[in-house]
């Protein structure tokens, strides 16, 4: 496996609905020595600029429009000449944060060729509308965002969020894919898929 998965833990506050909660943030950057595909654009773009070094940046793909996961997203698209992408989903979360700017669209289904693979976007909506992850098979990895986390479902109790629709993208989605698909999060450590899956009846049960 010639690619490598980089982790950058960048802090700052998280905005909705009137409240305000610090936060770190995970940034993920996936390739090899040459290109990477960079995971949120979170809080601080001078660590993300430093862990890309100079490597050509495929995109920076964002995995909802919450504004901790966004925050410098046009700003780094641009210094590193590279595509921004979000699910039109979450255009009005988006326009919180970066109203007028521009990105590109997010499918389900697309699927961003780097470091010799293939990373597939997977539409998951719930902790919001436009709520995406990002599959890399050949490394039995997934990136989650906030819609995946050790122990449940991301946070449902705010604007744009439902969470029937989130447990229904976790269980038809992300718990089809192979037990030992290992889970980084968009937020605080990782877990994967087989953890994860046996605990789905649980979190229905509490409602969160």
């Amino acid at each position: 496996m010639s690619f490598r998965i980089d982790r950058v833990v960048t802090s700052g506050v998280f905005e909705l609905d009137g409240g305000s909660w610090e936060v770190d943030n995970n940034v993920w950057l996936i390739g090899d020595d040459h290109e990477v595909v960079v995971v949120d654009a979170a809080h601080d773009d001078k660590p993300i600029v430093e862990a890309v070094a100079g490597r050509k940046v495929v995109a920076v793909v964002c995995t909802h429009g919450h504004n901790d996961h966004v925050t410098h997203a046009p700003q780094l698209g641009e210094q590193l000449y590279a595509p921004v992408l979000l699910h039109p989903g979450d255009q009005q979360l988006w326009d919180m944060t970066h109203a007028g700017q521009a990105f590109w669209k997010a499918d389900d289904g697309q699927r961003i060729a780097v470091a010799g693979t293939e990373i597939e976007l997977i539409h998951t909506p719930g902790h919001s509308p436009g709520s995406v992850c990002l599959h890399l098979p050949e490394a039995k990895a997934l990136f989650t965002g906030d819609t995946l986390f050790a122990g449940g479902p991301g946070a449902t109790g705010r604007s744009f969020s439902d969470f029937p629709t989130i447990i229904d993208s976790i269980r038809d989605r992300l718990f089809k894919l192979p037990e030992d698909t290992r889970v980084h999060t968009g937020h605080g450590d990782g877990t994967t898929i087989g953890t994860e899956a046996p605990h789905l009846a649980e979190w229905i049960a509490r409602g969160y």
